[in-house]
């Protein structure tokens, strides 16, 4: 069975539009109404669609606190994949089936869309979100461990259950670090995650995900994110080659740095040129820490598990169809023993 999520906040222009948009072989449908203010609850009881679980949040816990809560019920009514799928309507249900495909065939744990790849599609994206959304997948990259992937930030996210169950929900962020925290999680179990051609879908929305928020929070989670995975991947669970470029590589560019920059304010303030040994011992730890640590990344960069999938092209209408068929018999059935992971 496949569950989709919708995490639902001031969307009460747009919600009703997306749960009508769901094709009907989709089943079971859970919104998670985080506290709104605009009545957006009220406009999802009175369409009375038999698909939908409403919950709803005393408090606002932000999308990450909303997708908790969802997964939550959709463990306890067996599904076998869950599906985040936001409610302003940027996400399309047309893109189900593509989402969904690698995880019913057993190819991937988790899959997310990637927006970047058709480039007429990517002209409706506004400028500086393309930008910021390049520059911030670039550095999610280096804290989650997913190298080969594009538009890491992108919400629009399946997992499957079996996984989901081995992820400490505490250790998710509950408001816009959400789907970097997950990546970063999933990269300390060793997940597989399927990235998913798709178009992007913008018209008049606004991102509620402002600058400032980026710039000040974003750093520090990221940093800390690749410290834990640092720590699980190549200190607990597999001490190897990365992990000694990295316990050496680092100390080693700090003190040439350190070293360097005393000498260098030393220099400046008595006027007398640094000797050739002083630059010698700050730049040698400098090029061979700065080189052990990019073969650190290298290193890291080959075991990223990752795999793309592409959109079903004119020419394959009948892989299409047949994943289709896959897709519907899976979102429609009730799970059975065999379909509910242990």
């Amino acid at each position: 069975m496949v569950a989709i999520i919708i995490p639902c906040f001031r969307v009460a222009d747009r919600i009703a539009g997306v749960i009508r948009s769901i094709p009907s072989r989709y089943r079971t449908i859970i919104c998670v109404d985080d506290c709104s203010p605009d009545g957006t609850a009220d406009i999802i009881t009175a369409l009375a669609d038999p698909r939908v679980t409403m919950l709803r949040h005393e408090r606002n816990r932000g999308v990450g606190g909303a997708m908790k809560t969802g997964y939550l019920e959709a463990l306890r009514l067996g599904a076998t994949v869950c599906v985040k799928m936001d409610g302003d309507g940027q996400m399309s249900a047309a893109d189900l089936d593509a989402l969904v495909a690698p995880l019913l065939e057993g190819a991937a744990d988790y899959a997310k869309g990637n927006r970047f790849v058709d480039v007429r599609s990517l002209r409706s994206m506004p400028g500086a979100r393309l930008i910021g959304n390049g520059l911030l997948s670039f550095a999610s990259k280096l804290a989650c461990g997913y190298w080969n992937m594009l538009d890491v930030s992108n919400g629009f996210t399946a997992v499957r259950s079996a996984v989901l169950r081995r992820i400490d929900s505490r250790r998710l962020h509950e408001r816009y670090f959400f789907e970097t925290s997950m990546l970063i999680e999933l990269n300390i179990l060793g997940a597989v995650v399927a990235d998913v051609e798709m178009p992007a879908h913008y018209e008049d929305e606004i991102s509620s995900l402002r600058l400032s928020r980026v710039i000040f929070t974003f750093p520090g989670l990221l940093l800390r994110g690749l410290l834990r995975r640092f720590y699980w991947r190549y200190l607990i669970e597999d001490f190897g080659v990365v992990s000694i470029c990295v316990l050496l590589g680092f100390p080693l560019w700090l003190f040439g740095v350190t070293f360097g920059t005393y000498h260098w304010v030393q220099s400046a303030r008595t006027g007398a040129p640094a000797t050739a040994g002083t630059v010698f011992v700050a730049a040698l730890p400098i090029m061979l820490g700065f080189q052990l640590l990019l073969a650190a990344v290298l290193l890291d960069v080959l075991s990223s598990h990752t795999g793309k999938y592409r959109r079903p092209q004119a020419d394959d209408s009948e892989a299409a169809r047949h994943r289709t068929s896959r897709v519907a018999q899976s979102a429609q059935r009730r799970p059975e023993w065999s379909d509910v992971d242990t």
